[in-house]
């Protein structure tokens, strides 16, 4: 199991992990929406880290162990929708959590992925500190315009009246229902898994004040894509071809602004990690990784 650290960043406090070695390049996984760093399974983090990675993985503001803001009063559901509620943070403060993570581990310039959420901080981030960037991953993500990436509504409704929980099993039973909502009809739901992920994020930190500051953050977020269009550094775009709460077109319009990049669609994907992907993500991964490190090398003699 990875040892559990904290470190001051961004005036806050974030815990992270990591797996493989100090000394390889490194490799930093920012999740999503009111999810735990648990969400990118161990597996998935060995696996990279055997290919020749370091890989960081943390938890955002608001989940799990790191710094929670319960003093900080958050937005009813049905204001942040309507965009009458000001975020109490916002994607740019998330964005400056990972950059300061990334600076107090020394890391230097690293390879980010993001997934959902963690696509909109790691673009942020791109946005904001480019040097800081290495390659970019992003998945099941989009460019912030309204235009492109938009839930279907039905399944909106559903999602954003998320039930009350007041034990370990309702808290499995409401990530296992949401999943089969949202999940990858292409693919079989693993409830096993579910159900442990489920259990060990509620036992770490169950916080519903800070999926609703994350997800005013969200809905205020701005619309990137002419930033994105000026960014030039290497970069992956993978997306669920049956992705209902973050539509395609989120992706498909995040590669086509961003110079140089690759999309890949996934039949049968929904807006989740099925397992049975998790090599083709690996390998999708490390391929730019490597490739960008050559790169480098190369450029240095």
């Amino acid at each position: 199991m990875p040892e559990l650290k904290r470190v001051p960043a961004n005036g806050i406090e974030i815990a992270y992990e990591t797996f493989g070695e100090r000394g390889n390049p490194p490799l930093v996984l920012v999740m999503g929406l009111g999810t735990q760093m648990l969400a990118w399974p161990d597996e998935f983090c060995e696996d990279l880290a055997a290919r020749g990675h370091y890989v960081v993985r943390f938890d955002n503001r608001d989940v799990g162990a790191s710094t929670h803001f319960r003093g900080v009063r958050a937005p009813h559901v049905a204001k942040i929708v309507a965009r009458r509620a000001a975020p109490p943070y916002t994607l740019d403060d998330m964005a400056d959590d990972a950059l300061g993570l990334i600076h107090a581990l020394d890391l230097g310039p690293v390879h980010l992925v993001g997934a959902s959420l963690g696509g909109f901080i790691a673009q942020t981030v791109a946005i904001r500190r480019p040097e800081a960037v290495r390659s970019l991953t992003l998945i099941m993500t989009s460019t912030g315009s309204r235009r492109v990436g938009q839930a279907h509504p039905r399944l909106l409704r559903s999602l954003l009246t998320r039930p009350v929980v007041s034990s370990r099993e309702e808290a499995q039973d409401a990530v296992v229902e949401t999943f089969r909502v949202i999940g990858s009809k292409g693919f079989a739901l693993d409830e096993e898994r579910l159900r442990d992920l489920a259990g060990r994020s509620y036992d770490r930190a169950y916080d519903p004040g800070g999926y609703r500051r994350q997800l005013a953050a969200v809905v205020a977020q701005p619309d990137r894509s002419e930033q994105l269009r000026a960014l030039d550094l290497p970069a992956l775009v993978m997306h669920g071809l049956h992705d209902r709460l973050v539509a395609p077109s989120g992706g498909v319009a995040v590669a086509r602004k961003l110079r140089g990049s690759r999309f890949i669609g996934f039949s049968g994907m929904g807006h989740d990690m099925p397992r049975q992907l998790w090599p083709e993500f690996t390998h999708h991964i490390s391929e730019l990784v490597v490739r960008v490190e050559t790169g480098r090398l190369a450029a240095a003699e």
